[in-house]
């Protein structure tokens, strides 16, 4: 008896442990830093978040340079689109965007960068 009960302690542990891994959240809220300048730069860039799938809602504020994000982190993470939107031509707080993409956007677009 002594065994069933100190077997089903041992059981009872190993599933609590199990149940404290962190878990992707499906409505995760997030901010990133984007570079633009104008109307054109917040279409590009909310277009370019959109695409990427998992991504629920996408709002970029010129004032603040900033992205709003709410993503399913089971679908994608914001690595993904940190890099979906350096594509694009903008510089996000840490991908970069390469030259050629930078160069091929709009006069109004082109941003100053570090």
């Amino acid at each position: 008896m002594k065994r069933l009960i100190l077997v089903m302690l041992v059981m009872l542990v190993g599933v609590t442990v199990q149940a404290q891994e962190k878990k992707k959240k499906k409505n995760a809220k997030l901010e990133i830093g984007v570079n633009g300048n104008c109307g054109m730069c917040k279409k590009r860039i909310e277009k370019a978040a959109f695409s990427v799938k998992g991504v629920k809602y996408a709002a970029w504020h010129e004032d603040h340079q900033d992205l709003h994000l709410i993503l399913d982190e089971n679908k994608c993470s914001v690595e993904d689109v940190r890099k979906a939107i350096a594509e694009t031509g903008h510089d996000t707080d840490k991908v970069k965007a390469e030259d050629v993409a930078y160069d091929g956007l709009h006069e109004c677009c082109k941003y100053k960068r570090e």
